[in-house]
């Protein structure tokens, strides 16, 4: 078994595919159209979906905003250099809300990011992202 993608709803499907393949590095996986219930898909990912886990951007549409709740935290991608990362996030004119360091009480280099509709990724230096496990 594993884990094969994680779904989050989006208010505008081009602004979020832009996010998560420009700024954050990922490939346009596949996209799907519903007319008959009225919602769109596209999954976005580092790797294909045979290879690996993807996120899958739900647009349903009309609504254009969600109230995110307090139950979800994050999703968590492991990159090579955090800090670069975060520089590259800023000048493509997202948003940082942690900047690379160290996590409370680790060592562990992360920053967090968030995409256009607030939710957060959790950016992981790689060389350290299985240590993050126990962090």
């Amino acid at each position: 078994m594993r884990i094969l993608h994680t779904m989050i709803r989006v208010g505008d499907l081009k602004r979020s595919i832009d996010f998560y393949t420009r700024v954050m590095g990922m490939k346009l996986i596949r996209t799907s159209e519903n007319p008959e219930y009225q919602y769109s898909l596209a999954f976005v990912g580092y790797s294909d979906e045979s290879e690996g886990s993807v996120i899958e951007l739900t647009y349903n549409w009309g609504t254009d905003k969600y109230d995110l709740g307090t139950a979800f935290g994050h999703i968590a991608i492991g990159v090579d250099d955090v800090a670069k990362m975060c520089e590259n996030v800023r000048q493509a004119g997202g948003r940082v809300t942690r900047d690379a360091g160290p996590v409370k009480g680790g060592k562990t280099i992360i920053a967090f990011v968030e995409d256009p509709d607030g939710y957060k990724l959790e950016l992981i230096q790689n060389n350290q992202s299985d240590k993050a496990l126990g962090n």
